[in-house]
């Protein structure tokens, strides 16, 4: 899959694409998490062109430092990913998601409809994309800081799924409590819990993976874009 270039409003940055096998298809643009345009985000965009979407995850840290690509396996790189988190600018990695959005509805290959989807930061960044833009349709997982951007639920007007891991350590429950209260009676949103999972429930091959909540998220979410996207 090729790597492309997106202009954006401050210039260009580089994403990931990944081409379904039939088209035209919705789009899908992926917010990465905090460890850049990694290969687990990579095999998130394939994934989902696998599944039937052209599928896109723009490098939203390349201010700070273009094409970080790091995991999750040492305490160096877990150093610099808190680094990279402290650093980015939402309000311009908004801006970056949003014209990848329309990158991703103006290539041939698209449907025309497109929406998004984001882990931990990129989980944040997918609730903003449902306040925020013109996604036709978002989910977040496990999205970090939540609680302190519910001043903005009232512009979400299209749908948008979470993924909540009740054990989360970056979310503790007051904060995911808040969250369910604010959200819970808005008819665009529908909240999943997974009541013993922590962090990255689903990111594979990182320490708190569980196979199963995983498995059940991700059919949640594809039944959750076929629903919104594909008609």
């Amino acid at each position: 899959m090729p790597d492309i270039v997106i202009e954006g409003p401050d210039g260009g940055f580089a994403a990931y694409l990944a081409l379904p096998g039939k088209i035209p298809a919705p789009g899908i643009v992926v917010a990465q998490e905090i460890f850049g345009v990694n290969q687990v985000m990579r095999d998130v965009c394939d994934w989902l062109a696998g599944a039937g979407y052209l599928a896109c995850c723009p490098d939203i840290f390349w201010r700070i430092e273009p094409g970080i690509q790091i995991t999750d396996k040492t305490d160096a790189e877990w150093k610099r990913a808190f680094e990279l988190f402290g650093l980015f600018d939402v309000d311009k990695g908004i801006d970056d998601l949003k014209a990848t959005l329309a990158s991703l509805r103006s290539h041939e290959a698209c449907s025309g409809k497109a929406g998004a989807i984001g882990y931990c930061l990129g989980g944040k960044l997918a609730y903003l994309m449902a306040t925020r833009s013109d996604a036709d349709a978002s989910v977040g997982y496990y999205g970090v800081g939540l609680a302190e951007l519910l001043d903005e639920a009232p512009a979400i007007k299209t749908p948008l799924m979470l993924h909540v891991a009740a054990k989360d350590q970056f979310v503790p429950p007051e904060a995911q409590q808040k969250v369910a209260s604010a959200l819970s009676n808005n008819a665009h949103v529908t909240l999943h819990d997974y009541a013993s999972q922590d962090h990255a429930f689903a990111r594979v091959g990182g320490k708190h993976y569980d196979k199963a909540a995983a498995d059940l998220a991700n059919k949640r979410t594809l039944d959750f874009f076929k629903e919104h996207l594909d008609t």
